[in-house]
């Protein structure tokens, strides 16, 4: 990675999140794995960057997302794109007021909405990778398991992802919540269609627990 003074705020299994705070903007690291030939490791991290900084690209001419650098060089591994002001939505959602917090998951199924109508899927919806600034607007980070896709099913997959999302760490108001996301969601020309898949998809994960 090119050599900048950053710190570093958020290390996941892929990736390290790093500060910049004299450019105000923040670098997505992928990390090297060591169990990989170094060639192929290589090779599949900037593969990676690839993708998701022309999902970003793209995503951020339609909804509120980061808008990252340009690929400088040849053999990056790191995407660079502005900080986003505000609060985590995981950690924020429930101490809202109800209004506020029901206007923002429609916010949340207006954005998905266009995303899917544009053929993006997000690939790992949830209120962590939401951010919410200081005008109470929604913004859609970490494409990093995300792709292309015409598919209702992976459409599908996305509001799943979301619900499980909010059952899981929002479980006192999910119920809600999500259903104002699906009330925002309708706006996309498809939606009947994706959300009647998702009852399909939701039917298949309760029979694998069965059994």
């Amino acid at each position: 990675m090119a050599e900048q003074k950053t710190k570093l705020i958020q290390q996941g299994a892929e990736a390290k999140i790093l500060l910049d705070e004299k450019e105000n903007s923040i670098i997505k690291d992928r990390i090297e794995k060591s169990y990989r030939l170094p060639e192929l490791d290589k090779k599949i991290r900037k593969l990676r960057t690839r993708q998701e900084t022309k999902l970003l690209e793209k995503a951020s001419k339609i909804i509120n997302s980061p808008n990252p650098s340009s690929l400088k060089f040849k053999d990056q591994t790191f995407i660079e794109m502005p900080f986003i002001e505000g609060k985590k939505l995981s950690d924020w959602l429930d101490k809202l007021k109800e209004k506020q917090a029901m206007n923002v998951c429609k916010k949340i199924g207006i954005s998905l909405a266009q995303l899917h109508d544009n053929n993006i899927i997000h690939g790992d919806l949830t209120t962590s990778n939401l951010i919410l600034d200081k005008n109470n607007e929604v913004w859609f980070i970490d494409f990093g398991l995300g792709f292309h896709s015409e598919r209702t099913e992976d459409k599908a997959v996305d509001l799943h992802l979301i619900k499980e999302a909010l059952e899981a760490k929002h479980f006192k108001n999910w119920e809600k919540y999500f259903s104002h996301i699906l009330q925002g969601y309708k706006l996309s020309k498809n939606h009947k269609e994706t959300i009647e898949r998702l009852k399909k998809v939701e039917s298949r994960g309760r029979y694998k627990e069965r059994y």
